[in-house]
């Protein structure tokens, strides 16, 4: 056996529980694949939060970051704290004084990410950060390595469990948003504020990670267009079924003519497609390859365990790097830092769909011809229709399936249709995806 590899571990949340219980339960595994011990040798714990779960020896336990970064018997730091600051700092300060660093922070690579991922190229850090893309799913890995040998042109993920839950408990339960969002919270899939799951936020943060593993182009948050669930209704979900499709929070990249589409936003997935059976928590990605073709990718995108698996994974790859001189390491991306490349991110406006569109109208003769002309004016023009007798008070639903449209064509036309006075409520509007080789 040769000599250990010290941990740390910077944070006492549930991740960092469910990577302690993990070092626990499995040493003797892990010895085996690592051919050396692993050992917890500190752990930050700020504060004075009690621990639920996990009883430490106080000679772990540390509220002072230096005797972590600075600490010399230190191989590896697990970063678990979240946010952008202090978690920035103090894995830039740990790469200075190298240790290799593995961490679960999606919102931190999604904005830092180029930052931290030149600075361990030019200090020879090793950075594992499969947990921060999908949970327990080997995303990070098999972008990085299973299918480095060929030409990715798109992926569509659901990439947020919580909205995918939401989603499925609407569908499944005839509940509205806002009880499915407060039985997600009581199940934990939630947390008390929302704001950036059900915004979309959480999703774009990931997908700006799996554009630069899948196409090797940088992308800024900025300009991935990015659209919640909030406006989804029980109405929506069961007109969309009727029409062959479900509804999913989708995180789109699509490699076309030079440029790249970035976008999450609710969207229409055909019944047959392998995504719109996700349910509950669960995350997935599919990829669609020049040379392999359709592969799908699904798992727990959440959670102790799952998160903390994919935690371990890192761990081991970094400790068997350590033990072999580093002779085995993969960058962090998969390729050298200067290949990056920044192609220009296509507009939302330029998009062509299919759209879902739904019109709460007074029940009158003529309505349905005064939208249809509207729509016929800018050009886009209407696959089917469905118009019932739901009534909401005076106004009843009429819902639309176009052919392909353009976005910036579509928003012109919606808004003068919203001005009608029969149009008694703001019109909705979702992309229908389209799956087909960009």
């Amino acid at each position: 056996m040769k000599r250990g590899i010290n941990i740390a571990i910077l944070g006492r949340g549930t991740v960092a529980q469910g990577v302690i219980k993990l070092l626990k339960r499995n040493r003797r595994l892990i010895e085996k694949k690592v051919g050396a011990t692993l050992s917890l040798a500190r752990v930050l714990a700020r504060g004075t939060r009690k621990q639920k779960d996990i009883q430490l020896p106080a000679r772990l336990l540390t509220d002072v970051p230096d005797e972590i970064l600075s600490n010399p018997d230190i191989d590896i730091i697990v970063e678990l704290i979240g946010g952008y600051e202090p978690a920035r700092s103090y894995i830039l300060k740990a790469m200075e004084a190298g240790k290799d660093i593995v961490t679960a922070n999606k919102a931190l690579l999604a904005v830092h990410g180029e930052e931290i991922f030149a600075r361990a190229q030019k200090h020879g850090i090793d950075i594992g950060f499969e947990a921060s893309v999908g949970g327990g799913i080997p995303i990070i890995r098999t972008l990085k390595e299973g299918l480095a040998g060929d030409r990715n042109r798109a992926l569509y993920a659901i990439l947020n469990g919580t909205c995918n839950y939401i989603l499925t408990t609407m569908e499944e339960s005839g509940e509205d948003f806002h009880k499915a969002l407060a039985s997600a919270q009581q199940l934990g899939y939630a947390e008390a504020d929302p704001s950036f799951d059900i915004n979309g936020i959480d999703a774009a943060h990931k997908l700006a990670i799996l554009v630069l593993l899948a196409f090797g182009t940088r992308v800024r948050l900025k300009d991935i267009y990015t659209e919640g669930i909030r406006h989804i209704s029980r109405m929506d979900i069961t007109y969309a079924r009727e029409l062959g499709y479900k509804i999913k929070l989708l995180a789109i990249a699509r490699h076309d003519n030079g440029k790249i589409e970035a976008r999450v936003h609710p969207a229409l997935v055909p019944l047959h497609h392998p995504l719109a059976s996700v349910r509950g928590p669960y995350n997935a990605v599919f990829i669609d390859g020049e040379a392999l073709g359709s592969t799908m990718y699904l798992g727990q995108g959440a959670g102790m365990m799952p998160t903390a698996t994919a935690v371990l994974a890192d761990i081991i790859e970094i400790a068997r790097n350590r033990l072999h001189g580093k002779s085995l390491r993969i960058p962090p991306l998969g390729y050298p830092i200067d290949s990056l490349g920044r192609l220009p991110v296509r507009s939302i406006d330029d998009l062509k769909s299919d759209y879902y569109l739904r019109f709460m109208v007074l029940d009158r003769p003529g309505v349905l011809a005064q939208i249809a002309g509207i729509l016929g004016s800018s050009g886009i023009s209407i696959a089917s229709v469905i118009q019932k007798e739901d009534r909401d008070g005076n106004t009843v639903p009429v819902v639309m399936h176009t052919n392909a449209a353009r976005e910036k064509d579509l928003k012109q036309a919606l808004a003068r249709i919203n001005r009608l006075k029969v149009v008694k409520a703001k019109s909705v509007y979702i992309r229908v995806v389209d799956f087909a080789t960009p």
